[in-house]
């Protein structure tokens, strides 16, 4: 699936289609358009309720973030057990679902803009299928025995996929309420889909590979096997920093894959052949709650996994930080390598093209809209960025106004 154009928008007239390209000087201009301050119920004062002591202190967090396929809306899943709805157009709360008896993780939209899939975080590990129209569950998708903690919609059917902590990967179909594949990993693993949903990869933490599968053969063996190793990590400490991948998600043409991790550096990858191409740095890691924290290599459930994403061309990369930044990473002159993959070569160490301000906190979930020039970052609280066009300021008023071109 070709990306498509990406205009301005945010919403509150129509107007002419317009269409703003993404380039090095739009990526620099990005700004918060409206920070959302009440997206997160903040904690109850202790002895007020019967919950359990949260494992951390501080203010609740976003912890999941995802558009509708037309780039319309956004929902967001938080650990104050809620769904909340928006319209990218205006920025406006649509919808709040709360999700008290099992808790929200990992909201994905189907093909459907009224219906999403999530991960539980409590009673048990069923995937739910919820209807955003009438406030209710469709289907459960049971068999997991540990938590969820990677949850992806195929691009081109009704088909998704699942990794949990009980080291399976499932993939379920939307019509039937049994996995139609399973797949048993030494490890808990991370999944992503290819834009074409005709390849699918799963990463292995504490093994760093990546294992590339036909999505038609998934029972035989991986076609590929990535391994992950950075032999820069061993110029920092002896012995190297463990690797730990939170996500992973393709290049719109298939040829590249970012590898989320914890820490302060993601790679990317050549998804053809698996040589280790780029670390991007210039962030600061995501896997504590605070900088005041004690830096850890596995995360604390709720701080990473969905803080780093392409843009839809795939020309950038944009990323969360835990000092609040919005880190754009420009990946148009990746190196390029062939033959045999040598683990001793060290990657391009790409620095940020911008660290944005604005968002107030750690910026724990950065997506870009699929179709629109805007894109979400959150933690505790929800942030609507849009380009600062040059020019003139009605005519930019105007621009940020128009909606998207059909």
């Amino acid at each position: 699936m070709a990306p498509q154009p990406s205009t301005g928008n945010n919403g509150s007239a129509p107007a002419a289609p317009t269409t703003v390209p993404l380039v090095n000087a739009t990526m620099g201009k990005f700004k918060p358009a409206k920070i959302i301050k009440g997206a997160v119920e903040p904690m109850p004062p202790p002895g007020t309720t019967n919950q359990p002591r949260p494992q951390h202190p501080g203010p609740r967090h976003i912890t999941g973030i995802s558009f509708d396929d037309r780039g319309d809306q956004v929902i967001t899943a938080s650990e104050d057990e809620t769904f909340r709805l928006y319209s990218c157009k205006s920025g406006k709360q649509m919808k709040i679902l709360h999700s008290k008896k099992y808790g929200v993780d990992l909201p994905r939209f189907t093909h459907k803009n009224t219906a999403i899939v999530h991960a539980s975080t409590k009673e048990d590990d069923t995937i739910r299928y919820h209807s955003l129209h009438d406030n209710k569950y469709l289907q459960y998708f049971k068999g997991h025995k540990g938590r969820v903690i990677s949850l992806e919609v195929s691009p081109v059917d009704d088909g998704f996929m699942s990794g949990s902590q009980d080291r399976t990967v499932r993939l379920w179909d939307l019509r039937a309420p049994t996995c139609r594949g399973l797949l048993s990993v030494p490890s808990t693993p991370i999944v992503a889909y290819d834009s074409t949903g005709v390849v699918f990869a799963v990463a292995v933490n504490h093994y760093s590979r990546i294992l590339l599968y036909d999505q038609a053969n998934f029972d035989k063996a991986p076609f590929l096997v990535i391994t992950l190793d950075d032999p820069t990590l061993g110029l920092v400490s002896f012995p190297p920093r463990p690797i730990f991948m939170t996500s992973m998600s393709f290049s719109s043409n298939g040829k590249y894959l970012l590898v989320g991790c914890s820490g302060d550096a993601h790679y990317i990858v050549d998804a053809f052949e698996g040589h280790l191409l780029a670390k991007l740095e210039g962030h600061k890691g995501l896997e504590r709650r605070s900088i005041a924290s004690p830096p850890n290599i596995e995360p604390v459930k709720g701080s990473s996994g969905e803080e780093v994403g392409w843009t839809p061309d795939s020309k950038f990369i944009v990323g969360g930080s835990l000092d609040g930044k919005i880190v754009v990473w420009d990946v148009q002159q990746l190196p390029s390598r062939a033959g045999d993959v040598d683990l001793k070569i060290p990657p391009m160490k790409l620095p940020p093209m911008v660290a944005l301000d604005g968002h107030p906190g750690p910026s724990r979930c950065v997506k870009f809209n699929p179709r629109l020039a805007m894109m979400c970052s959150a933690g505790a609280e929800l942030a609507f960025w849009l380009p600062d066009l040059s020019g003139d300021p009605e005519e930019v008023a105007q621009s940020l106004l128009k909606k998207r071109g059909t």
